[in-house]
């Protein structure tokens, strides 16, 4: 395989998700003592964190940017982007960028297409809820998406940046979780999009009503096995 660049830190909870996802694909893929090749570069959250609140997406896009740029300067040779908000800034991070770049949006719009399925519920982030670069790129995939009402919106944008970004996971908010996942399955969504990195840590398939495409799992899978090809496809020297 080549080395999976992983640009993370945003929050540092999903990155972890990530590592552990990425070494146990290559587990259960290659077996005995494999781990996955990687090269992780884990941002601080707090700066990032700032320029969204502050809508300053071009400098938020320049910053992911110089680390993409330094992965791929590092060895890596494949590189994805371990959350979905940030693929807001996906073109202006790969700007130059010499190497692969697997979308988290393509990735899963493609997981969910193969499974038959067309109207998938949106749980994220307000900015990836409510902002045109993720649900646009579903569309356009041919899929409809389903996002909660204002008040379920706030209350998961909330519950994401003030409990799972810090590793904070309480049962109230699984609940509060669980019913905008059943308002969404109610309003005609026919499976679910865990479409922030962190979402995992409050829902999954035996507590949500329809089929859930958990998005890290769906963007560390699809990662390991395109490194896989990717070494394949790379010519032989001598």
């Amino acid at each position: 395989m080549v080395t999976i660049g992983i640009l993370g830190g945003m929050s540092a909870a999903s990155t972890a998700l990530y590592y552990a996802r990425l070494n146990q694909r290559a587990q259960d893929v290659m077996g005995g003592l494999h781990s996955a090749e990687l090269l992780v570069r884990s941002l601080d959250f707090a700066k990032v964190e700032v320029l969204q609140a502050e809508g300053d997406w071009e400098a938020a896009g320049a910053l992911l940017n110089r680390e993409a740029l330094a992965l791929e300067a590092g060895g890596a040779g494949l590189l994805i982007l371990a959350t979905n908000t940030m693929h807001k800034v996906a073109d202006r991070m790969t700007r130059d960028l010499r190497i692969p770049f697997l979308h988290i949006g393509d990735a899963t719009a493609a997981a969910i297409i193969e499974s038959g399925l067309k109207r998938p519920g949106l749980i994220a982030t307000a900015y990836t809820m409510e902002q045109a670069f993720y649900t646009d790129r579903l569309r356009a995939a041919g899929l409809d998406p389903i996002i909660p009402g204002p008040e379920d919106r706030a209350t998961v944008h909330r519950i994401i940046y003030d409990e799972l970004c810090r590793g904070v996971v309480r049962e109230e908010s699984r609940g509060l979780f669980e019913g905008v996942a059943r308002g969404l399955a109610d309003a005609g969504a026919d499976s679910l999009i865990l479409g922030c990195t962190e979402v995992g840590m409050l829902l999954e398939a035996g507590n949500v009503p329809v089929p859930v495409f958990d998005t890290v799992q769906i963007h560390c899978d699809r990662a390991f096995d395109l490194s896989r090809q990717l070494a394949e496809e790379a010519p032989t020297v001598g």
